[in-house]
């Protein structure tokens, strides 16, 4: 059986649209009353948005749908944070806030590293990701990979180089079940050179490309698989430097876009 099961699903019209969500929560007195940001930064870890609460002023909108707009840029660049991993709950946000008028966002989180040369806390820029989930294949027709946004990747790539910030360039593995990742999977994509593993990106790039809006996403590395056992060090404090340092290439990123847009 094909997936999705209903046969010729990509020609059909949805029911529900996030811009019937926004005019709903528009009759009920809850929309945002303030404008779109040109960019926003999804962080999945407490730690990294407690760490760009502290350091970046925001301001938290009582109807902004959980984000955080950042002082620094006059509210041009926000950060959405606390909803939780899995592309499910990052495509659903994602939707709402493209229909509330976001044009481009940057994904900063972790992954699980499938290569013995890339190491906990090292980052990676991801330009593809294999779609192993469910959420993209509602949205594109089948294919192996959904892909970032080509301008948006080389611009991190060169913030990154600027900065003196080693990195990988390469194919992350989309998966929404992480309980039942499998030595023979782990065994094919690392002789297929698939950097890392995570939860989100290839959904994100999907809903990305059927909108036509850009998105992007980086990674530090807090767990591997390499060697076909897990060893987490989610805790450690080069997880955490790498996800600040990816916020602050995000963040970067993203205002110099806003300047050169307006």
């Amino acid at each position: 059986m094909s997936y999705p099961n209903h046969p010729g699903k990509h020609r059909e019209e949805a029911l529900v649209e996030p811009t019937g969500y926004l005019e709903y929560v528009r009759s009920r007195g809850r929309h945002p009353l303030f404008p779109p940001p040109l960019g926003i930064i999804f962080c999945y870890q407490r730690g990294l948005l407690e760490y760009i609460r502290t350091h970046h002023p925001t301001t938290q909108p009582e109807r902004g749908f959980g984000i955080h707009l950042l002082e620094e840029t006059q509210g041009r660049v926000g950060v959405a944070g606390g909803f939780g991993i899995g592309a499910p709950v990052a495509v659903t946000l994602l939707e709402e806030w493209i229909a509330f008028g976001v044009r481009r966002f940057l994904s900063v989180g972790t992954a699980g590293s499938l290569q013995h040369a890339v190491g906990i806390g090292e980052l990676v820029i991801c330009d593809r990701a294999i779609r192993d989930e469910g959420v993209s294949h509602h949205y594109l027709p089948p294919g192996k990979y959904a892909h970032a946004a080509s301008a948006l990747t080389e611009r991190l790539i060169r913030e990154l180089d600027a900065a003196g910030h080693a990195h990988t360039v390469g194919t992350s593995w989309t998966i929404d079940a992480p309980y039942r990742e499998t030595r023979a999977e782990v065994e094919a994509y690392q002789k297929e050179g698939v950097v890392c593993v995570e939860m989100e990106a290839a959904a994100l790039f999907a809903v990305a490309e059927y909108r036509g809006v850009e998105m992007g996403a980086m990674f530090t590395i807090s767990d591997t698989l390499a060697s076909l056992e897990w060893h987490p060090e989610f805790h450690s404090d080069r997880t955490r430097t790498g996800l600040e340092t990816l916020y602050r290439v995000a963040l970067r990123c993203l205002t110099a876009e806003a300047d050169v847009t307006g």
